[in-house]
C-alpha cells in the first residue's frame, strides 16, 4: 500500500492490529506513524488508550505487557514503539520446549490494539518469523528513497494535499537545490506556505524571496543559457556562482548538469518526440520538453558525448585530482569548453 492509501485507511478507521513500517527513508515512516500518535485518539483517550516506547529504552517483552492491555472507554488502544531497529529484539526461534511470548503475540494480536513499530535507516529482515507474522496478521510498509528525478512530483503532491499549487520549474528548482532530503524539503514547503495565500500558485519568486534560491542565477537558467549557447548570460551565472559558493556547490552544479546532459543524450536516441513521449521517457515534467529539443538541436551526438566526459574530468579535478585550482576557475573552463 502506498502512504496515501495507508492514511486514507486510518482516518476511515480501517485499523490492522499491528504495522511494521520500516525502509530507508524516514519521512514516510513519520508521516503514517505522526498520524496514529496524534489523530488515531482523542485528546481525553490518549492518556489512558497511548503508549509510546523508543527502542533504545525498550524490550519485546515490555512492548508485549504493553500489547496485550484492553482498552479504557475507548475501542482501542495505541502502542506505538519508535526508533524499532534499536530495539533488542532477540530471537524469534519457536519449538515445543520453548515458546515465544512475543513471538505468540504476533501471530495471534488482540484486535483492540493498534501496535505499531517505527523501524528506521534500513530494512527488517525479511526471513524472520516476526516479519512474517506482521506480514501476515497487520499491514508491512517499506518506506523507499525516491529517485531524483520522483522529487519534483512529490514537491507537487505535497503542497497540492495542502490546498496550493507549484509552478514545475518551481517544482523542479527546489528539489535540485534542496536535494532529496523530504524532511528538509517539506519543512521549507511548510515554511514558504506561511507566507503564500492558500490556493494561489507556488513561483519560483516565491522560492527567490523565501528560501533565497536566486531565480535568475541557478542551474536551470544555466543548463537554458547553455543549450541556447549564450555564451554572456552562462558567464554571468557562473560569476555569480563563483560569488556565492555556499548557496551553489561546485558539486550541486556538475551532478545537476551530468543528468542534463544524459537526458539530452538519451533525448537523441528516442525515435518518437512527441512531447508526451518526451517527458515519459526522459522522465521530467512536459514543462521542460522544448528545453531538451532546444538543447538537442545545440548539440550532436558526438558533442554531447564530449561534455558528459568533460564532466566527469572536471569532478575528477575538483576533488583535487590532476589539479590545484579553486572550483571557480574550474568551473569557467568547463564552461567554456562545454559552449566551444
Amino acid at each position: 500500500m502506498t502512504v496515501q492509501e495507508i492514511l486514507k485507511d486510518l482516518k476511515s478507521r480501517k485499523l490492522k492490529p499491528l504495522y511494521l513500517l520500516h525502509g530507508e527513508e524516514p519521512f514516510f515512516i513519520d508521516e503514517i506513524s505522526n498520524y496514529v500518535e496524534h489523530q488515531l485518539l482523542s485528546e481525553a483517550e490518549r492518556g489512558f488508550n497511548q503508549t509510546v516506547f523508543y527502542g533504545k529504552d525498550t524490550e519485546p517483552m515490555t512492548v508485549l505487557n504493553a500489547a496485550k492491555r484492553y482498552p479504557m472507554m475507548a475501542d482501542y488502544q495505541i502502542v506505538l514503539v519508535k526508533e524499532a531497529q534499536d530495539m533488542k529484539w532477540g530471537s524469534d526461534d519457536e519449538n515445543k520446549k520453548h515458546i515465544n511470548p512475543f513471538l505468540a503475540y504476533l501471530e495471534n494480536p488482540l484486535k483492540s490494539t493498534v501496535l505499531v513499530f517505527c523501524y528506521k535507516y534500513g530494512k527488517f529482515d525479511k526471513r524472520k518469523k516476526t516479519y512474517k507474522a506482521i506480514e501476515k496478521n497487520g499491514l508491512v510498509f517499506e518506506s523507499s528513497p525516491l529517485y531524483d528525478n520522483k522529487i519534483p512530483g512529490f514537491v507537487e503532491q505535497f503542497v497540492g494535499a495542502k490546498n496550493y499549487k507549484i509552478q514545475p520549474q518551481a517544482a523542479a528548482l527546489l528539489s535540485e537545490y534542496l536535494g532529496n532530503d523530504l524532511s528538509k524539503i517539506a519543512n521549507e514547503l511548510e515554511k514558504l506556505m506561511l507566507n503564500v495565500a492558500a490556493g494561489q500558485e507556488i513561483t519560483t519568486q516565491h522560492i527567490q524571496d523565501n528560501i533565497g534560491i536566486s531565480k535568475e542565477y541557478n542551474v536551470f537558467e544555466l543548463q537554458t543559457a547553455l543549450s541556447r549557447r549564450d555564451v554572456v548570460k552562462a558567464n554571468r551565472i557562473i560569476n555569480y556562482f563563483e560569488a556565492n559558493p555556499k548557496s551553489n556547490p561546485f558539486v550541486v552544479i556538475l551532478g545537476t548538469l551530468n543528468n542534463y546532459f544524459t537526458k539530452v543524450l538519451r533525448y537523441q536516441y528516442i525515435a518518437d518526440k512527441s512531447p508526451q513521449n518526451l517527458a515519459k521517457e526522459l522522465g521530467v515534467s512536459p514543462f521542460f520538453v522544448k528545453d531538451f529539443e532546444q538543447a538537442g538541436r545545440t548539440f550532436n551526438f558526438n558533442k554531447t558525448m564530449q561534455i558528459i566526459s568533460y564532466l566527469r574530468e572536471y569532478d575528477l579535478k575538483s576533488k583535487g585530482v590532476d589539479s590545484s585550482s579553486e572550483n571557480g576557475e574550474l568551473m569557467k573552463e568547463l564552461i567554456f569548453k562545454i559552449l566551444h
